[in-house]
């Protein structure tokens, strides 16, 4: 009986991991809880952060907000996600969330509903930037964690938490994508 639950287990995960082969097939829910995915973002450069409203590091909303309007006329796109897996400390709802990051930091770049980002509840999504076969392998640290994925669909660089959305290696690495075709 294990063996039949594991076998189906590992199938499902397999699937799963099959249908969703790139980071644009992986199913998310935007912070109004409407069904998407990235491939409403392909062809342009995207800055992947994970997110929260109650974290030492939630000023660097400022410099995300910043770095998204300094760049989005040329392709770029901040997507934030946030995240409770850390010293709960994002834990309100989609609303309560939306509403916080808008009054307080002005955000108007696209947010994501709350998931998870690390084992053992781990989003699929995260689970192609972080799992064995990603670029960057390796647990979320902590909030703010950044990827930047290439116009390609493909991580480009991997961000510590503490690293600020406008530090220059992060400024010149979204130039960089930017200019790439």
């Amino acid at each position: 009986m294990k063996l039949r639950v594991l076998l189906s287990t590992l199938l499902a995960s397999t699937l799963t991991m099959t249908a969703a082969s790139s980071l644009q097939d992986v199913k998310l829910k935007d912070i109004d809880g409407k069904d998407t995915s990235l491939k409403a973002y392909s062809g342009k450069v995207l800055l992947i952060v994970n997110v929260a409203s109650k974290c030492g590091l939630t000023p660097q909303y400022e410099q995300l907000e910043s770095t998204y309007q300094k760049f989005k006329g040329q392709g770029l796109e901040v997507l934030g996600f946030p995240c409770n897996q850390f010293g709960s400390q994002e834990p309100g709802t989609s609303a309560e969330i939306k509403t916080f990051c808008s009054s307080k930091y002005s955000v108007t770049f696209p947010l994501f509903a709350k998931l998870n980002v690390n084992p053992p509840e781990q989003h699929p999504f995260y689970t192609q930037l972080t799992g064995d076969s990603a670029m960057f392998p390796g647990k979320i640290e902590w909030n703010f964690g950044k990827f930047l994925v290439g116009r390609d669909g493909k991580v480009i660089k991997r961000f510590a938490p503490q690293v600020k959305p406008d530090a220059p290696e992060v400024v010149q690495a979204i130039e960089a994508a930017l200019k790439a075709k």
